[in-house]
């Protein structure tokens, strides 16, 4: 379901599941009349801790939309992760999927592009988790998108430089699931991608994910919805 956080957002009864997320369509519905604006485009920011499933609500609202007949698509923050030579050279690479391990200013950038309906294609970068590297240009946003949906860990944070962020975002979701249903995935997802069940367990709970998703579920009541699901299956994200 879709609920706002405390002392922030706006109350929404049950609908309908719309792509297997309920609470959605309605959601679509003012998106829709949102856009398209002839000013700038509408963008969205999904947030959420490591694990809890944000490019898999990400995705069903882009389908959503499309389904509505409006023309979206969807960018994420991973495609903004330091490549993994930089993070060695910097002594990061224990820490990858901190804050410190991603370029927000050049995050910002592609944002400030993306709202202002450029004549031109804006190529926005993708994460490939096969390789662990991010990849230029792998995301084409034609000119013809109304909305822009984005997700990543840090969108919510009130600190430099990611406090910039917010402002940029013209409605953030925070997705929230039972803890053990996001060590659950997140496990899974690192065993997936080659961990022994042991190191990802590990990582999860006490290694830099666990730092990392504390740090994200701090900055939850700056979201101006609270998306909660527990039976969201997880693809992808970090």
């Amino acid at each position: 379901m879709i609920a706002p956080p405390a002392g922030a957002g706006e109350h929404e009864g049950p609908t309908a599941p719309a792509h297997g997320v309920p609470g959605l369509a309605r959601r679509v519905r003012r998106l829709r009349d949102l856009a398209p604006d002839p000013r700038r485009r509408t963008v969205v920011g999904i947030a959420g801790p490591p694990g809890a499933g944000k490019s898999t609500l990400a995705a069903a609202l882009v389908a959503e939309l499309v389904s509505a007949g409006v023309a979206a698509a969807l960018v994420g923050l991973d495609g903004f992760h330091l490549a993994q030579r930089v993070l060695d050279g910097a002594g990061l690479a224990e820490i990858k999927g901190a804050p410190e391990t991603f370029d927000p200013a050049g995050y910002l950038a592609l944002l400030h592009r993306l709202r202002a309906i450029p004549r031109e294609t804006v190529y926005a970068p993708a994460f490939d988790r096969s390789l662990e590297e991010p990849i230029a240009g792998a995301v084409p946003i034609g000119p013809e998108v109304d909305v822009v949906v984005t997700e990543g860990n840090y969108l919510l944070l009130d600190v430099p430089p990611w406090d910039s962020l917010l402002p940029n975002l013209d409605e953030t979701w925070y997705l929230d699931v039972p803890e053990d249903v996001r060590l659950e995935r997140l496990v899974a997802r690192h065993v997936r991608f080659g961990r022994a069940p042991q190191e990802a367990r590990r990582r999860a709970m006490v290694g830099s994910d666990g730092a990392n998703a504390a740090l994200v579920i701090a900055s939850r009541r700056a979201a101006d919805l609270v998306v909660t699901d527990p039976g969201l299956p997880e693809r992808g994200g970090r």
